[in-house]
């Protein structure tokens, strides 16, 4: 039963993500909003809506630490494997912007969560909170440089028309599903680590962070398979910046998080494997194939390390 839950519980949030980014930039096109601006906030958090799923979920049923490990964890996996493989697929071009923004903000993010955990050994509501003001002023940021980009770049883009109807029968029964979905995996990987004696940290760490990481694995590996490959880092980065600023914030805010030495370990590593990756981008702007040979190996030693602890 347990692993029913998992897995219908991870087909739930990947659909249930897929419906509420198609309706969502459906109606956002109805209303005229740039592309450049739903890409980089709704298909966003579209596709880091299973990580906001069962950090909350897990928030909710007091297993916190089930909320950091998953969201640390999903931003290593992201990093490693997602672009680590895209790199592999096809040598992955960085943008400038990623190199002057995105990368300084996402270790930034991931060093204040640190140093919440380190010296506080929690992520009280207030730090949940201004982690939540440091989002929406990343967003802000965001939209910024959309606008203007759309300054720049005012060609007619064609997409498709939804009936109205559909619009909100896809938003609606998309956070249905993803409600539903994370509650079906904090359950079953609960019920897992029990039954093997894992951790919370450990089944979080792994299990819950490949599954809530699937729709940016599949998108970024298809992307790379057509050789549309432009903007794969930055999205990437942008949804290791969400996980941590939004994901986390949310969850402290409902309940304050307790921080192990465990995830203190975690952090430092993403933190570590993020500068790799970006002293790996500085001198051409541009991951190797080679750099995604060792992105992928990187992450499976630390996995490694993780079921050895």
């Amino acid at each position: 039963m347990m692993y029913f839950l998992l897995i219908a519980g991870f087909v739930l949030l990947i659909k249930g993500a897929d419906f509420f980014v198609e309706g969502s930039s459906a109606v956002a096109k109805k209303l005229k909003v740039p592309s450049l601006i739903i890409g980089m906030t709704i298909v966003a958090m579209g596709t880091s809506l299973p990580e906001t799923s069962v950090s909350v979920s897990a928030s909710l049923a007091n297993k916190n630490d089930l909320s950091i490990s998953n969201a640390v964890g999903s931003n290593i996996f992201n990093l490693m494997v997602v672009a680590g493989l895209c790199a592999l697929l096809n040598r992955l071009p960085v943008e400038k912007i990623a190199m002057r923004r995105d990368f300084p903000i996402s270790i930034l993010a991931a060093a204040a969560l640190l140093a919440m955990g380190f010296f506080g050994e929690s992520v009280s509501r207030i730090e949940g909170i201004l982690l939540l003001i440091m989002f929406v002023g990343f967003l802000f940021l965001m939209v910024k440089s959309a606008m203007k980009s759309r300054n720049e770049h005012t060609e007619v883009e064609e997409y498709k028309d939804l009936p109205s109807w559909k619009c909100t029968l896809f938003i609606i029964g998309g956070i249905a599903a993803i409600a539903g979905g994370g509650k079906m995996v904090v359950e079953g990987a609960s019920d897992i680590a029990r039954s093997f004696g894992m951790s919370d940290n450990l089944i979080g760490m792994t299990i819950v962070a490949l599954g809530t990481s699937l729709p940016e694995l599949v998108t970024s590996i298809v992307a790379a398979k057509k050789n549309e490959t432009d903007m794969a880092l930055g999205n990437v980065i942008g949804s290791n910046i969400f996980n941590i600023l939004f994901v986390l914030g949310i969850a402290a805010s409902i309940s304050p998080m307790t921080f192990t030495n465990e995830n203190v370990i975690d952090t430092a590593v993403l933190i570590a494997v993020s500068m790799m990756v970006m002293v790996f981008c500085l001198p051409k702007r541009l991951l190797e194939r080679w750099h995604g040979a060792v992105m992928v190996g990187v992450y499976a030693g630390y996995t490694a390390y993780l079921f050895l602890r």
